[in-house]
């Protein structure tokens, strides 16, 4: 993330958090039209219809235009396996453990992080996993303050496994998966980090740091860089057999402001990611720019 954008982002988001007295978690912002349109416009891809009538596809978005977000999910709270995708709560865990003394903030460290989120280092996240410990990510996981898995809305997010052969294997209590998600979890942790609320801002801030700059130009990465180059992106992805998960927010300029999370279970899944991305923007942008990229 560029140091003078960063600055400027703190400054603001700390603004704004001292004067929003109305924030409302994202579950509060289920926008029903842009639910409908969602639904619509995906509905009219066989392919893609038959996965989400299948739940073995799972879309979320966020449209971050306006004064208060919009909120749109098909499968939502749907978990599925999502491969490199649950290393977030490996990143979440970390500066948690930062603060709280028990994981030093090391140059080592910080570059695993790094090196975890932009190229999907599994020996890097397998090491932040055996500094931090299993059962502490869970615990994080599962800390109501954040929220990301709960039982009664089915699981979230959940890391359960080492990113490697060796270790044990700890499936969530609901689902019984090492590595999963749900795109509305997903969705929340893009956008507690946009509004400076995983911890604190300056945190948040550091996070986001993070997942600046995907090294990987795949999935929504690939049409973000053909369709908007100058955009900035936050993201991070995952692939194993034929599980495909990917999840971005990206800042741009005008109405490019959104995040979107796809996981999909298809042997054709990094295609169908691909072609999602334009899709979806096709829902949030001005109507003078619907048929150019």
């Amino acid at each position: 993330m560029n140091k003078a954008w960063h600055c400027i982002w703190l400054l603001a988001l700390g603004a704004r958090i001292a004067t929003a007295q109305d924030w409302q978690p994202l579950y509060e912002h289920v926008d029903g039209d842009l639910q409908a349109r969602l639904e619509a416009r995906l509905a009219q891809n066989p392919e893609w219809a038959r996965l989400i009538a299948r739940k073995k596809m799972a879309i979320g978005l966020v449209d971050l235009n306006g004064d208060a977000p919009r909120f749109a999910r098909i499968n939502g709270d749907k978990m599925m396996y999502a491969a490199s995708l649950p290393k977030i709560a490996i990143l979440l865990a970390a500066y948690v453990s930062f603060e709280d003394g028990s994981l030093e903030e090391t140059a080592a460290v910080r570059k695993d992080l790094g090196d975890m989120i932009r190229v999907s280092s599994n020996a890097a996240a397998t090491r932040l996993i055996d500094q931090i410990g299993m059962r502490k990510i869970q615990a994080v996981l599962k800390d109501p303050q954040y929220g990301f898995y709960a039982e009664k809305r089915g699981g979230g997010l959940w890391l359960g496994k080492r990113y490697a052969k060796r270790g044990p294997r700890i499936g969530d209590p609901v689902n019984n998966i090492s590595h999963g998600a749900t795109a509305t979890q997903v969705c929340r942790f893009f956008y507690l980090l946009s509004e400076g609320r995983l911890i604190s801002p300056q945190r948040s801030g550091q996070m986001l740091a993070d997942l600046s700059d995907p090294q990987l130009h795949h999935k929504f990465v690939s049409q973000v860089k053909l369709r908007a180059p100058g955009a900035r992106m936050y993201r991070k992805s995952g692939t194993w057999k034929r599980w495909h998960s990917d999840a971005i927010m990206v800042r741009g300029t005008q109405w490019r402001n959104y995040i979107l999370v796809g996981l999909i279970e298809s042997e054709n899944g990094e295609a169908i990611l691909r072609s999602v991305l334009p899709a979806v923007e096709e829902l949030i942008a001005p109507a003078s720019q619907r048929l150019s990229p």
